[in-house]
């Protein structure tokens, strides 16, 4: 008896134990930083930061606020773009491995925001009138992003997102992309 109790033993600590990831209700926070386009790559970024909720099979919804800052040339000089958005959707996870360990996910959010042109200025360093006012601006995104879990509670992620602007007389389609670290709780 004493064998097939030490057998047993021996087997359950064979084991290896993986800890739960995506779990339901899970909740966590992430905060993304990147690029709106490469042709500036210092004047042109984003910041977000956004609470997850974990749904079932390792979906989640997303609820997030983002700053975004552009310049825009005219002649001479750059005009500062501003966009405070904020944005709600759902993540679906596409591909990943039997662990978790890395994961596919795409998402579509509705967004809504403030945009401020030239910081609410209208006329311009040389005399000139802009045209392009501050607004609300609305909209929808899509988002597709590579996650790798660095420890039980840490992911990094790399995006890449489109997003669609109403409301607004400069660019509709803004794509980026980022990286980021989430923190699950």
């Amino acid at each position: 008896m004493k064998k097939y109790i030490i057998f047993l033993m021996l087997a359950i600590m064979s084991i290896k134990l993986h800890a739960q990831r995506m779990v339901y209700k899970q909740k966590s926070l992430e905060i993304n930083t990147g690029l709106l386009n490469t042709d500036k790559a210092g004047k042109n970024l984003f910041i977000n930061l956004t609470l997850n909720s974990f749904a079932k099979h390792g979906n989640y919804w997303i609820c997030g606020l983002e700053y975004q800052r552009k310049a825009v040339d005219y002649k001479n000089w750059e005009i500062p773009l501003e966009d405070f958005l904020g944005e709600i959707g759902y993540s679906v996870k596409l591909l990943s491995d039997s662990r978790k360990f890395i994961t596919l996910n795409g998402g579509v959010t509705g967004v809504a925001g403030y945009e401020s042109v030239n910081r609410g200025d209208s006329l311009l360093f040389d005399g000139g009138l802009l045209k392009n006012n501050n607004g609300f601006v609305f909209g929808t995104g899509g988002r597709l992003s590579l996650e790798t879990y660095l420890s039980d509670r840490v992911v990094f992620m790399l995006q890449g997102r489109i997003r669609v602007l109403w409301g607004t007389d400069l660019e509709r389609f803004r794509p980026s992309t980022g990286i980021g670290l989430r923190f699950n709780f």
